[in-house]
């Protein structure tokens, strides 16, 4: 049975943060913006390149910082400098790119992490240094886990170390797939069986509430401790009830999708670039974390050994799945074809992903029967609270 790697990324709250720690910050963040000027005036994006022309002079100027300190540092550079040329090409960024947070890369050969101890051991200046963490409970499924790289970060609520951990998992062959058709307020699923699922996220509700709730407070509130305390305060609620959402809607994807052994998303890693609507419309798109859902619905979903494809998603919600011709608007949300094809778009756009992912497969995609083309399919409306309260 094929094997695929998971990889997962769990944060570890330091009890204490040394004085120590300040030196290694600074120093490390002073490292970085040298390199990123380096790289800047000499348009270098080789990691190997920026590390030969710049480790003989750091490591003169540093001799107590341990050498993968700087290894890392060039790394961080490398990675700064390529994204700053990237969105400079499609004219977001000028000048030249600040590295300015308190983050510090971290290899395997900088620390240890020694779960059932609640400890970590960080090599300094100093020397090896043990830090104590605060344990949580979904810490313990990566006790059999393969720890990678690392994050050392300091934030308002004090230090975290951010770990990199990889799984090797079994994945079987694909019987069918479930197409998944991700939108602003719901996901719609296409099943094999010819039956579609759609679910209602509330998202959009969501994020327009804590919107107006963050407005009030920027009008209500001068700036200062007070006003920045309640930002954040609000801020981290609306994201543990997104992730708490985006758990639920994973495991009931990913249940649907156990006995086909297949799921189908779109790739939209480029989505953000290629979007062109109203500056409202824009605003909302690019606050959904459509990326995060997808990968709590990768990783959940190759746990259970279900294989996931990405499928290219250009005019999936456009295109007719019964005949290939242009589909048209015939309403607010539903759109027709001359072939006499006519459905909601979003359960179009679950199909076409699933046609997508066979043809991917190598599968041949077979001829839907009449009674789909007239638009007897059958659409299961769900609220993903709802579902859960129906659990118990």
């Amino acid at each position: 049975m094929p094997s695929e790697t998971i990889k997962l990324t769990a944060k570890f709250k330091l009890k204490e943060a040394p004085e120590s720690l300040d030196y290694l910050f600074s120093t490390y963040r002073k490292i970085v913006n040298f390199l990123i000027i380096h790289a800047f005036e000499n348009n270098i994006t080789s990691f190997y390149r920026l590390k030969k022309e710049t480790y003989k002079g750091l490591r003169k100027e540093y001799p107590e910082l341990p050498s993968h300190y700087l290894y890392t540092a060039c790394q961080m550079a490398t990675a700064i400098f390529k994204s700053f040329r990237k969105r400079k090409k499609k004219g977001k960024a000028n000048g030249r790119p600040v590295f300015k947070k308190e983050v510090i890369m971290l290899d395997d050969h900088l620390f240890k992490l020694n779960l059932e101890a609640g400890v970590v051991k960080l090599l300094t200046l100093k020397g090896r240094i043990l830090l104590e963490f605060y344990p949580a409970k979904y810490h313990e499924k990566f006790k059999d886990w393969k720890v990678g790289q690392a994050w050392l970060v300091r934030m308002p609520k004090g230090v975290f170390l951010n770990v990199v951990f990889s799984k090797e998992v079994e994945v079987s062959e694909p019987k069918a797939f479930v197409g998944v058709d991700l939108n602003e307020n719901n996901v719609t699923l296409s099943l094999p069986n010819g039956e579609f699922v759609q679910i209602i996220t509330h998202e959009r509700e969501i994020r327009a509430g804590y919107f107006v709730k963050r407005r009030k407070i920027q009008q209500k509130i001068r700036a200062g401790r007070k006003r920045r305390e309640l930002l954040e305060k609000y801020g981290e609620r609306k994201r543990n009830r997104l992730n708490d959402l985006y758990h639920k809607l994973a495991n009931k994807i990913v249940e649907l999708a156990e006995k086909y052994g297949g799921l189908a998303l779109e790739d939209l890693t480029e989505i953000r670039d290629s979007i062109r609507y109203s500056a409202e419309m824009n605003g909302r798109l690019h606050r959904w974390s459509f990326r995060k859902l997808q990968s709590i619905i990768e990783y959940k979903a190759k746990l259970k050994g279900v294989r996931v494809v990405f499928v290219n998603p250009a005019f999936t919600s456009s295109l007719c799945p019964v005949c290939g011709g242009k589909l048209s608007p015939n309403g607010h949300r539903v759109l027709s074809c001359k072939c006499g094809f006519e459905a909601d778009r979003d359960v179009v756009g679950s199909w076409n992903i699933r046609l997508r992912a066979l043809k991917m497969w190598g599968v041949p995609v077979p001829p839907e029967s009449q009674p789909m083309k007239t638009g007897g399919w059958k659409v299961s409306r769900n609220d993903i609270y709802k579902l859960y309260k129906s659990y118990g």
